[in-house]
């Protein structure tokens, strides 16, 4: 147990990322000090936010650093452990992914169950995942039962969530797009009652025909011509959670779109962007409504995994160009 590979950032992608903005390099395994814990990770997560951390601009976020690994969610296996309630062979949940094996502080990290859970849910369903499309949907978009609501990305990791959930608690109709037909079925499949291929046509046209009767939330992961859709179909009153705008993230130029947002006037809508880390109030009521879901089977959840560490650039590029369906996982 001496070599470690990880994937350092080696430059910039202007537009979209290619495999030459990353590289696969060897060091050392690291040996824990006090207070720290050397896991082998077992699986990471890929995730549309961590584009934006490419770039050298300010944000929410630091960016990821050039000829330093990249880091995010992970799970895996305590090798040695320098931290009181940690001992070798524990399942933990940390941010250091992007790497085979992590040297992460014991405060950063958070023991999780294999035996309640497969551990890849803890990156998904049970974790920060889950938590984005339960608190965007039920705190951010105040969603109340009876109404209508639209999901854009719905076949991807966050929006499977939020179709499933809003029908949980009492939606009266969930659409979803997504980008085949393969993904349209299975929405049908996860009790979506309306979806569709955003390449069959306007969105706009579609979006309406699917809700004749207007949308009153939207879930917006999307950005562009969806959310231009969405401002148009919305209802007196509506409110859209806006989670992502991947459609723009690889962009060169200003977005053509949304071009009517003055209708935000009339309508009286509220568009209110928001970050799963200020949520974190709800994540014990999150857990054990979702946990009680999962054990009733009344919620189904989709992983894409890429196997090797070498391939997490490839993972990565596969879930911009949308190949994932939910969670895009890669198996280090």
């Amino acid at each position: 147990m001496t070599a470690n590979r990880e994937i350092h950032l080696a430059s910039r992608p202007q537009g979209w990322p290619t495999a030459d903005n990353f590289r696969l390099v060897t060091t050392e395994v690291p040996t824990p000090g006090p207070g720290q814990l050397l896991v082998r990770n077992r699986f990471m997560s890929v995730d549309p936010y961590m584009r934006g951390r490419m770039n050298d601009i300010k944000s929410y976020v630091p960016p990821f650093a050039l000829d330093a690994p990249l880091d995010g969610g992970a799970v895996g296996e305590v090798v040695a452990s320098e931290a009181e309630g940690f001992a070798p062979g524990d399942a933990v949940l940390h941010g250091l992914g992007w790497r085979e094996y992590a040297l992460v502080e014991a405060k950063g990290a958070r023991k999780v169950d294999p035996d309640l859970a497969p551990v890849t849910a803890y990156l998904g369903v049970l974790g920060m995942t889950g938590l984005t499309a339960y608190a965007g949907l039920l705190d951010v978009a105040a969603m109340k039962p009876g109404e209508t609501v639209f999901v854009s990305g719905a076949a991807g990791a966050v929006g499977s969530m939020v179709g499933q959930i809003a029908k949980l608690r009492g939606a009266a109709r969930v659409i979803g797009s997504a980008g085949s037909p393969a993904k349209v079925e299975r929405l049908r499949a996860l009790g979506f009652d309306a979806a569709f291929d955003y390449h069959d046509g306007p969105v706009r046209d579609l979006l309406r025909a699917a809700a004749p009767a207007g949308v009153d939330v939207y879930f917006d992961n999307v950005g562009g011509e969806h959310l231009e859709a969405a401002i148009g179909a919305m209802n007196l009153h509506g409110r859209a959670a806006v989670c992502g705008m991947i459609a723009q993230y690889n962009a060169t130029e200003p977005p053509a779109a949304p071009r009517n947002l003055a209708l935000l006037i009339g309508k009286r809508l509220t568009l209110r962007g928001f970050l799963v880390g200020d949520h974190g109030h709800l994540r014990e009521q999150f857990v054990q409504e979702m946990a009680g879901w999962l054990r009733d089977g009344r919620i189904s959840y989709d992983e894409t995994v890429v196997d090797g560490i070498e391939n997490a650039p490839e993972a990565f590029l596969g879930l911009l160009r949308g190949e994932n369906l939910g969670k895009m996982l890669v198996r280090v």
